[in-house]
């Protein structure tokens, strides 16, 4: 009894110092304009049911160096995965002898405003897609191509490129396509659910500890209209399941496949929490 209390008050500790003993730090009122042109909505009225009145980027709680990066396409490091998928849009792969661009042409006209509407109902799976399983719904379908595994080959910077052309586009998911509403309710469940030895969820840090510091790191409110996004951490694109994941480990859980049920019912959800923000493809974190 007496080691399982230890167990218990060191379990709780650490999650104290996770989200709780964390200093006030109210996000920046700046304006995000890419290349000095492009205007990125960073804060907007959030949606019927949202638990805030206003949903803010990721953006404008990060630190003044971080933000800069964003704001210059030179500068951005993300900028050079987008290029690498760029490249691959134009590649010849599997036994069809097509590319991404054999289908679909100039990426800048077709895949315009797309990545703001993703996920999206799939009639045929029945299911949520998002784009990284478009793409390999056509890699198989249309081009005769492996489907990438996650987060290997080109599913990174290809995602990134497609993200990318929506720069500057606001969120919009539709709810009201096949069962999207059922899968939003299963997403909410889950970021509401505490897991993990810690025995948090989403919500604890995300939206109790919004706007605190969080060891080195600042507590936004989650939205995730920047992924992939050029982590400095990792220096390197993280994509948004792989996110979600670490998030669960974390929590010293055991975490769910990629695009599993689970995590594409909390993408669909987390991506609704974000309405209105601009996609900000790839966006720079720390």
């Amino acid at each position: 009894m007496f080691r399982t209390n230890l167990v218990r008050a060191a379990i709780l500790a650490s999650a104290a110092s996770i989200c709780v003993s964390s200093a006030n730090a109210d996000p920046v009122d700046q304006e995000l304009v890419i290349d000095g042109t492009l205007k990125i909505v960073t804060k907007t009225a959030a949606p019927e049911g949202h638990p805030f009145d206003e949903v803010l980027s990721g953006w404008l709680f990060r630190t003044e160096e971080t933000r800069a990066m964003e704001a210059d396409s030179f500068d951005n490091p993300g900028m050079l995965r987008v290029e690498e998928g760029e490249a691959l849009w134009s590649t010849v792969e599997g036994t069809a002898g097509k590319s991404c661009a054999s289908c679909h042409g100039d990426a800048a006209e077709s895949m315009k405003d797309v990545g703001a509407a993703y996920p999206k109902w799939d009639e045929a799976s029945k299911k949520p897609i998002n784009i990284e399983l478009q793409i390999n719904k056509c890699r198989t379908e249309q081009m005769g191509a492996e489907a990438y595994e996650f987060d290997k080959g080109g599913q990174k910077p290809l995602t990134a490129y497609i993200k990318n052309q929506s720069l500057g586009t606001p969120v919009a998911i539709d709810l009201k396509t096949g069962e999207m509403q059922k899968w939003w309710e299963m997403g909410k469940e889950t970021y509401y659910t505490r897991t993990g030895q810690l025995n948090l969820s989403c919500s604890n840090c995300h939206e109790d500890q919004m706007g605190k510091n969080i060891r080195a790191d600042h507590l936004s409110q989650g939205q995730v209209n920047g992924f992939p996004t050029y982590r400095l951490k990792q220096a390197d694109l993280v994509s948004l399941h792989n996110r979600f994941r670490g998030c669960i480990r974390d929590t010293r859980a055991e975490f769910p496949k990629a695009f599993s049920d689970e995590l594409m019912a909390l993408e669909v959800y987390v991506t609704w929490r974000g309405t209105g923000l601009s996609v900000e493809t790839p966006a720079v974190r720390q």
